[in-house]
C-alpha cells in the first residue's frame, strides 16, 4: 500500500473531532491534484501530531473529513540551527529548500557587514512568507514531521548575544581546525552552524564570533560557496548523531510512534 499524501495544516485544527481542510491546503487538493471524496490523506501540524483522515465531503471553500488514527510521532533529527548570512539574488531560498530535505531543524538568516539585504519591511515581509513556504513545501516532499523554523532576518550581533548550550561551529578557513577535530564522542544537545557571506566575515566580525564560543573549522582544500558550505555539513551531523542511522519510516508503519 501506497503512502497517503502529506499536508502540514495549523496545528488548531488537528485537535478538533472532525477536521476541517481549508485555504491554500484545499486548493492544492481540489484545483491541482483533483482528489476526490474518499481518498485518505495524512495532516501534520510541524510539531510531530500526525493524523490520518479520509475526506467526507468537499464544498466549494473547504473539505469536511473523518479521521482514521492519531499519533504523534519522535523526533530523532539532531536539532541543527542554520545561522546563514544573506547570499546573493535567490541563493538563500535553495539552502532553504535543500537543507530542510537534510534536516535543518532551523534557519536564522544574518546580515552582516558583507551581507545588508537591501529590502524594505514589505518586501522583507513578502519574501519571509515565500521563504516559509519553500520550506513547507520541502518538508511535505521529503516526509519530515517536524516544520523547520525559519526566523526573521537579524544582525549577527544579536545572534551572538543569544545564550545556547549547543556546540557552536562556524566554517572559516582562515586559522581553523577540521570538523572531525571538534566533534564530540557524544551526541550534542544541539548545534549551531555558522555561514558566511560571499564577501566572508570581517576581521572584528571573526573576533566577536570566536569571543561567543564558535569553534572555527575547516572542510579540506577546497573553498565551498556560502549556499553549499552548510549543506555540506548538515548530512555530516546528521549521520553521526541524528536520525541518519534510522530507516526510512512509512506512514503505514508504527515505528518511532506513540498513539494517541
Amino acid at each position: 500500500m501506497s503512502d497517503p499524501l502529506r499536508f502540514f495544516v495549523p496545528a488548531e485544527s488537528l485537535k478538533s473531532e472532525q477536521i476541517v481542510i481549508s485555504g491554500e491546503t484545499y486548493h492544492h487538493l481540489r484545483n491541482v491534484l483533483r482528489i476526490k471524496t474518499g481518498a485518505t490523506i495524512l495532516l501534520l501540524d510541524g510539531f510531530g501530531q500526525c493524523c490520518e483522515v479520509q475526506l467526507e465531503q468537499l464544498q466549494p471553500e473547504h473539505a469536511t473529513t473523518r479521521v482514521i488514527r492519531r499519533w504523534q510521532e519522535t523526533n530523532l533529527t539532531l536539532p541543527i540551527t542554520l545561522l546563514q548570512a544573506m547570499p546573493k539574488g535567490d541563493k538563500f531560498e535553495l539552502v532553504l529548500q535543500k537543507g530542510t530535505e537534510l534536516g535543518v531543524s532551523c534557519f536564522q538568516p544574518l546580515e552582516t557587514a558583507h551581507a545588508i539585504p537591501n529590502l524594505t519591511a514589505a518586501r522583507r515581509h513578502k519574501r519571509e512568507q515565500r521563504w516559509q513556504r519553500i520550506v513547507s513545501e520541502a518538508a511535505r516532499q521529503s516526509r519530515r514531521s517536524f516544520l523547520p523554523e525559519v526566523k526573521p532576518i537579524q544582525k549577527l550581533a544579536t545572534v551572538l548575544d543569544e545564550p545556547s548550550d549547543d556546540l557552536k561551529l562556524v566554517l572559516w578557513e582562515a586559522g581553523s581546525v577540521p570538523l572531525e577535530a571538534t566533534l564530540p564522542e557524544h551526541a550534542p544537545a544541539g548545534v549551531r552552524l555558522l555561514i558566511g557571506p560571499e564577501g566572508g566575515f570581517s576581521v572584528t566580525e571573526i573576533s566577536a564570533i570566536t569571543a561567543a564560543g564558535f569553534q572555527a573549522v575547516h572542510l579540506g582544500p577546497r573553498i565551498l560557496r556560502t549556499e553549499t558550505a552548510g549543506l555540506a555539513v548538515t548530512p555530516v551531523l546528521q549521520y553521526l548523531y541524528g536520525d541518519w542511522q534510522y530507516p526510512p519510516v512509512s506512514s503505514n508503519s508504527d515505528q518511532h510512534e506513540e498513539n494517541l
